[in-house]
Parts: C-alpha cells; structure tokens; sequence
C-alpha cells in the first residue's frame, strides 16, 4: 500500500470533530487512542483537547496500519481510508482492541465483512444525518453517503444506537450539545 498518489485521492477526506462526540461516553480517559490514519489530525487534536491520551500515525507519514502498530494502546478510532475497509477491519478484529471506524453503511453489504461482524461482533452508532466531511480541495464539504460509526469493543450495550446530530452550518461548525441524543437520552460530552 501507497500514500494517495494526488492531492485529492478519494481517501483524503477529513473528519470533522463533532462526529466523535457519541464515542465519548465510552471511551476512557485512561486510555491511550490510537487514531491510525489521522490525516491532517482533526481527530487526534479533539481528542487530546478533551482530555484522552492520543497517538496520531498515518500512511503518509511512513506508519502503515496495516503493518504498523504503536508500542501501547489501547483503543482505536478513526475514519479508514474507505478503499480499504475490509482490511482495516481484518486488522483491527486482528488485534483485539475496542475499535471505532467511521465507515459508510454499504460497509455491511458484503458476505466478507458480515462474517467478521458475525464472528466478532459489532455495534454501530447511526447519525440522523450525513457527516460533512472536508473535501480535499477545501472547497466546499458535504458527503453524497450516509456513514456511521462501527464499533467493537467499547461495551456500547446496543447492536444498533440511534443519534440526532445538530450541527449549525457556520465556519466553526459548532455542536449544539443539546441536540445530540442517542436513543432519546442526551449526550454530554
């Protein structure tokens, strides 16, 4: 595997923070995160501002997943680059960390995949709406799929957790906690 051979590879989309904000309830603080394919590391950043032991390694900088792992961790989460989610799935059940991947939800669409949700487990936290992610070019953001968070691991209790997220569109793109609920009851993050 390669790094993205052009700037604006279909694999260089950035997460926005906000998404993480249903992952916070189960994720300990005394944890160390591994985001594997942080990117320009907007993952990496929130995370540490909320207080969580975060590592940030990406292809791009030398540090394959696929074959690279950190000394110690603990936890995974971060949005795989989509072209190869069955391996970063394979890999992370592989290692037998709690894993949190955003993913599309085509990704339960293949017999591969659903014999590793089967063997393995998996809960999924879905999003009311898409995530806009930030396009490669920067010019404009938005996402033509719905995705959600795939987890293993972090003891989520449900198969399935349902979350409004609302989001004002400004610059910042600011969270109105109040807005986020999951299965009728409020997050606070």
């Amino acid at each position: 595997m390669k790094p993205p051979s052009k700037h604006g590879s279909p694999n260089d989309f950035q997460t926005p923070v906000e998404s993480l904000i249903p992952l916070y309830p189960y994720l300990k603080k005394n944890w160390i995160i591994w985001e594997c394919s942080c990117g320009k590391g907007n993952l990496v950043n929130k995370l540490k501002e909320e207080g969580y032991n975060t590592i940030g390694t990406d292809i791009i900088d030398g540090r394959d997943f696929l074959v690279y792992q950190p000394e110690e961790f603990d936890c995974i989460i971060t949005n795989p680059p989509y072209s190869l989610k069955q391996q970063f799935l394979q890999r992370s059940y592989l290692l037998g960390k709690p894993f949190a991947f955003l993913l599309p939800l085509t990704t339960l669409e293949t017999p591969k995949r659903q014999e590793l949700f089967k063997k393995y487990g998996l809960e999924i936290i879905f999003f009311d709406k898409r995530i806009n992610f930030e396009t490669p070019d920067g010019k404009g953001m938005g996402s033509w799929f719905a995705t959600a968070w795939f987890t293993n691991g972090l003891n989520i209790g449900k198969e399935m957790t349902f979350c409004k997220l609302n989001v004002t569109s400004n610059k910042s793109r600011q969270l109105d906690l109040n807005g986020l609920y999951c299965n009728e009851n409020p997050f606070f993050g």
